[in-house]
């Protein structure tokens, strides 16, 4: 697979496939991203620059504070997916994509996609796809740039427009992440499939009570349909369960990776988690939706 090389004495290079690099957009007006010598720039002169580790930083404007994940948030959760603790999240996505995605040479864009883990699950299963991480969090997109040879990775918030042309992606993947119905209707091609997931109403329940963790808002489904109905057409949820045994770390890390982790104190959290048995016993329940651009 052939990579777009932007290496110049003036720049680092864009790792990414040449397909995906393609399918690149300027986050100010839509127009299509080309390679320059000092990274990547549009037509209308909006230039945006490539970081050493590969990726395109296509951030635009402020961002609110806490947005992304910090450093020490990424390096927690790149060791839990490696952990393998979600593999059956992972492979599930995975098993429905190879099913769904019958073009050739597809590209899939995981939006909120963090470390590019699942991203580099699902081309693993898709030998001839490509694909794309977008990522507010800049040590997010240092980690999935290198994620896998077919993939690559540029910083965006997914609250904003997509830095993505029209009619480009064949899949979105959006786990546990920022999802805005009218731009991924823009950029998913006709025909293609989105597969959205989000926690059940039991998921970590074993540690809600001890730990003091949010529950889950039991109107997730109902605001998902009203989010993306107007645009998509449900074509099935799929639920997921599956047991987990952590180690105190992985426990913290698990809720770090969740929004309770910016409402408790870390002091008091860290005292919850030490009085924890361990192994700490606990089941992941999700929900694997699919819809379809209307």
């Amino acid at each position: 697979m052939a990579s777009t090389d932007t290496t110049h004495r003036a720049g680092p290079r864009l790792r990414m496939p040449g397909a995906v690099a393609a399918a690149l957009a300027c986050p100010v007006c839509t127009s299509g991203l080309e390679p320059r010598e000092r990274g990547l720039s549009c037509d209308a002169g909006h230039s945006f620059d490539v970081a050493r580790e590969g990726y395109a930083a296509l951030l635009t404007g402020a961002t609110p504070p806490g947005s992304g994940d910090t450093k020490e948030m990424v390096a927690d959760r790149l060791r839990f997916q490696q952990a393998g603790h979600y593999e059956p999240l992972a492979g599930a996505l995975a098993d429905t994509l190879a099913r769904e995605l019958t073009v050739p040479a597809p590209l899939v864009a995981d939006i909120g996609g963090g470390t590019g883990h699942y991203l580099a699950r699902v081309l693993d299963a898709l030998p001839d796809a490509v694909g794309l991480t977008v990522d507010v969090s800049k040590f997010a997109a240092r980690k999935a740039a290198r994620a896998h040879e077919r993939g690559g990775a540029v910083t965006a918030d997914a609250w904003r427009a997509l830095p993505l042309r029209q009619d480009c992606a064949d899949a979105l993947l959006n786990v546990f992440a920022p999802r805005g119905a009218d731009e991924f209707h823009r950029v998913l091609r006709p025909g293609g499939v989105l597969l959205v997931v989000t926690p059940a109403a039991d998921h970590l329940a074993e540690l809600r009570g001890p730990l003091g963790l949010l529950e889950v808002d039991p109107r997730k489904d109902e605001r998902l349909a009203d989010t993306l109905h107007g645009r998509f057409a449900p074509d099935g949820t799929r639920e997921l369960r599956f047991p987990l045994e952590l180690t105190r770390a992985d426990t913290a890390t698990v809720v770090g990776m969740g929004p309770s982790a910016r409402h408790i104190d870390p002091a008091a959290l860290h005292a919850r988690i030490a009085a924890l048995p361990e192994p700490v016993a606990a089941t992941a329940s999700v929900r694997l939706h699919t819809y379809r651009p209307r």
